[in-house]
């Protein structure tokens, strides 16, 4: 509430309790209206916005009950203190049911009354100050702001509309770097869960023993250091979502305990005998492949069945190049907004070099380095002499000798090379890259083959 004055409504038939209220309030720094019915009232309340409301139980027409539940729907940030005589009191213990801040019975002393106002002008700034919050987050994370208008990014789009209003399990799979929790918290503010609690874990920062703990929770004295009982994030994430990252890190005994959850939708703490049911989605994510664990038998298979029910692949950056001046620009407008300062520019050349750069920590890395660049480089406008070494070494190709001026053909060659090594020699990856399907990839490795002998 930007209001620095608090303003309050009494609601009374009786004048002469209304005036009394009125003085006593406006004394204490409040600005106080006065009605005196329920129709007055929304009349004021639609006219002044007032921060609180103080209704009499009991007035003829439109009484206290009546303009209770029309403040719930149409204005139910707005609290209410009910007003009641001491036969009243059942009917005041049914208000606070419907919704009301409290009540007080008449005679009451107005200190306390002033007490109770302060209360719930309090609470309505932080119910506010919540939503205000969670506004930002769920702007901050919607999947709009994931940048990029690449092929590859295109279809991480449109697969996170489809699975956010989905409420089955979601298996993110991406290099380090590639932005996986990112995704994690679009999919989960763009879908109906968006108001629940967004739970985060990494699973390779926590040994075993203590992310078995963390995820289910432990009664007290379950084992050595347990002083009190503690809920699991299982718990924690009901009606929300449950973040597993690096899920591929995760041990046998606990997969097959995360396994048994998934399959019952029940929680029993360590120690404990009574098992609870859990409502929460599930969104994994890992660097790892998780088929070839199976096959190697470090992950289970059952296990990656019920987690990859919609897998979502994250590209690397090398296979999504034309986005780097849209994340470049994303992160120097970021970086200005967050301090106050001018946008910082990239010239042509430099945008040449780090297009050209191999970027082996994805996104993160080339998030780091603009950063590092807007801190320590002074001018408005950032050139190739200004990026770290490797990225500024990077930018005139090396796949020929000063003086040396190779035919197209022996240059496509060279650059299908040069794009396989970055790839560790995977074809399908290179073949993106480059344009190509695998077949056409396969023809010209023949051909060079034939052209060698």
């Amino acid at each position: 509430m930007d209001k620095e004055r608090k303003s309050v409504v009494i609601v009374d038939d009786e004048k002469d309790m209304c005036d009394l209220v009125v003085d006593f309030l406006g004394g204490a720094g409040y600005e106080v209206e006065a009605a005196h019915d329920g129709r007055e009232a929304l009349e004021v309340v639609k006219r002044s916005d007032p921060d609180v409301v103080i209704t009499d139980l009991r007035m003829p027409d439109v009484d206290g009950m009546d303009l209770l539940a029309t403040l719930r729907s149409e204005r139910p940030e707005i609290p209410v203190i009910m007003v009641t005589a001491f036969g009243s009191i059942d009917r005041a213990i049914e208000a606070m049911r419907a919704g009301a801040f409290y009540f007080v019975t008449k005679p009451f002393k107005l200190r306390e009354l002033e007490a109770l106002v302060a209360k719930a002008v309090e609470q309505r700034r932080l119910m506010e100050e919540n939503r205000r919050l969670r506004r930002e987050v769920q702007d901050r994370y919607d999947f709009k702001q994931i940048v990029g208008h690449s092929k590859a990014m295109t279809e991480v789009f449109r697969l996170v509309r489809l699975v956010a209003d989905s409420a089955s399990n979601v298996l993110i799979l991406g290099a380090s770097g590639t932005g996986k929790e990112l995704v994690a918290r679009a999919i989960h503010y763009s879908g109906p869960r968006a108001t629940g609690p967004f739970v985060p874990i990494n699973c390779s920062a926590i040994p075993e023993g203590l992310l078995e703990s963390e995820l289910f929770g432990h009664t007290r004295g379950a084992f050595t250091g347990a002083y009190q009982a503690r809920r699991g994030l299982f718990v924690e994430a009901s009606g929300g979502t449950l973040f597993l990252d690096e899920i591929g890190d995760m041990g046998l005994g606990l997969q097959a305990k995360l396994l048994r959850v998934l399959q019952d939708r029940v929680v029993r703490p360590i120690g404990g005998n009574k098992a609870s049911s859990v409502d929460a989605r599930v969104i994994v994510a890992t660097n790892r492949d998780l088929k070839q664990a199976v096959k190697e038998g470090t992950f289970r298979e059952d296990l990656y069945y019920r987690l990859s029910v919609l897998p979502v692949r994250l590209p690397l950056l090398s296979e999504r190049v034309e986005d780097i001046p849209l994340l470049v620009d994303h992160f120097l407008r970021r970086h200005a907004e967050n301090t106050g300062t001018k946008p910082k520019r990239v010239t042509p050349r430099a945008m040449d070099a780090l297009q050209r750069r191999a970027w082996d920590g994805n996104v993160r890395e080339l998030e780091n380095i603009m950063e590092r660049l807007c801190v320590l480089t002074r001018s408005d406008v950032l050139d190739v002499e200004d990026l770290p070494v490797a990225a500024a070494q990077e930018s005139a190709p090396d796949w020929f000798g000063p003086g040396e001026f190779p035919t197209l053909r022996d240059l496509e060659r060279r650059y299908v090379e040069r794009v396989l090594a970055h790839m560790g020699g995977n074809k399908d990856r290179a073949a993106r890259v480059l344009g190509v399907n695998r077949r056409t990839l396969y023809r010209m490795q023949d051909r060079w083959v034939d052209e060698r002998r």
